[in-house]
């Protein structure tokens, strides 16, 4: 038996021992998803023993480095865990913005200090985190941003707003881009703060969506003082931060356009609503769409892995997390039209205020294509750094 056969039959008895069953149940609502944090009210006992065991192993973020609480995986056996995970539709056992877009950047940037004093935390979802980045008047061209923060000696005060921001109500702590020299050009000039969201002078205000739900929040700051401790990189060099943690947080938007572990497929749900006949699909319009989109979804996570792959290998991901994140996000919308069309007029039930319906998921999803930076602008970054096309 070789070390990677060894390594995945002691990962899947590991997985069958310590995983709970109703964490192997598809996640049907945002109280399925665990996001930790010092406020965080698990859903039940299973939800609180599944992070803390996956933490305890470094499994939350199994290839991040071991002397901070990662898992220290290679890249072979973090697929085979991953693998394993699905075998069993085991759910993420933590998610958080501290590991999908702020860790990344902290290993990258930060000084060692700030590494043992940030990362630990961010593993065992102690710190749930939210992203400080659009203004009203800075959204695709972010680096207009105009949120200050004036050197006092020992601390920054920080004033100004942001929008936009995801769970601002529910964080802890937020990770921040604030302009620390106004006569520098836009790009330069601008710093990268972390913290706490019960500082004094923070207040956030939720944004009623369409879809009914508020996840994100206008944010305002009024003379907020951060210690210069937690400046991460030098002052006034943070856009070479912020664009990379972007390419982190458009592979967590793409990955949208993946299936979750444990959930049913289109095809599945459509022979569910509507049933077959000889053997296929009853509805011949729709098999045919469907066929077309599940092509499209073993494409895109083939593709999505290669470009993983790639990244693990020290190529980096760069211009490619713009490509998944417009395939995905639009293999997103593409996956609520179908469902929507499935459902047909029992798809429009809207439900109480707290009820995750089809509809609302389907309004919910048109925002993909928005946030994280628009289809737009992800196709002028392909355009120019993938295909070379001139300016």
């Amino acid at each position: 038996m070789t070390n990677l056969e060894q390594f995945r039959q002691e990962t899947r008895d590991w997985l069958d021992e310590n995983c709970p069953a109703s964490m192997r149940q598809p996640v049907k609502s945002d109280k399925d998803q665990c996001w930790g944090g010092r406020n965080w009210q698990f859903t039940n006992d299973d939800q609180r023993v599944w992070l803390e065991r996956m933490a305890e192993r470094g499994w939350t973020v199994p290839q991040w480095p071991t002397e901070y609480g990662g898992g220290g995986l290679s890249q072979a056996e973090a697929k085979i865990l991953k693998q394993e995970m699905a075998r069993i539709h085991a759910r993420r056992p933590l998610d958080s913005f501290g590991i999908d877009m702020l860790g990344p950047a902290l290993l990258k940037f930060a000084s060692e200090e700030q590494k043992q004093r940030f990362i630990p935390p961010i593993i065992r979802g102690e710190i749930r985190w939210c992203q400080g980045y659009s203004e009203p008047n800075a959204g695709s061209d972010l680096a207009s941003l105009q949120a200050r923060a004036d050197d006092k000696g020992d601390h920054y005060l920080i004033n100004g707003s942001k929008v936009w921001t995801s769970y601002a109500d529910k964080s802890d702590w937020i990770f921040c881009l604030v302009r620390t020299d106004f006569e520098a050009p836009k790009h330069q000039g601008i710093s990268f703060l972390l913290f706490d969201m019960a500082s004094p002078g923070i207040t956030t205000h939720p944004i009623k969506l369409i879809s009914g739900f508020s996840p994100f929040c206008e944010t305002f700051f009024e003379n907020v003082e951060v210690p210069k401790e937690n400046l991460i990189g030098d002052i006034n060099k943070g856009w070479n931060i912020a664009k990379y943690l972007l390419t982190h947080e458009r592979e967590m938007i793409g990955g949208f356009g993946l299936l979750r572990a444990g959930v049913t497929t289109l095809g599945q749900q459509a022979v569910a609503a509507i049933g077959t006949r000889d053997e296929r699909l009853a509805d011949d319009g729709l098999r045919s769409d469907i066929t077309a989109f599940e092509i499209d979804e073993m494409a895109f996570a083939a593709t999505v892995e290669r470009v993983v792959d790639e990244a693990k290998a020290g190529q980096g991901t760069g211009a490619a997390s713009s490509l998944i994140k417009l395939y995905g996000t639009e293999l997103n919308k593409t996956r609520y039209e179908l469902l929507m069309s499935l459902g047909g007029s029992d798809a429009l039930f809207w439900g109480n205020d707290e009820d995750t319906t089809v509809s609302k998921d389907w309004l919910r999803s048109k925002g993909n294509s928005i946030e994280g930076g628009t289809s737009e602008i992800q196709l002028n970054i392909i355009a120019k750094r993938i295909l070379g096309l001139p300016s």
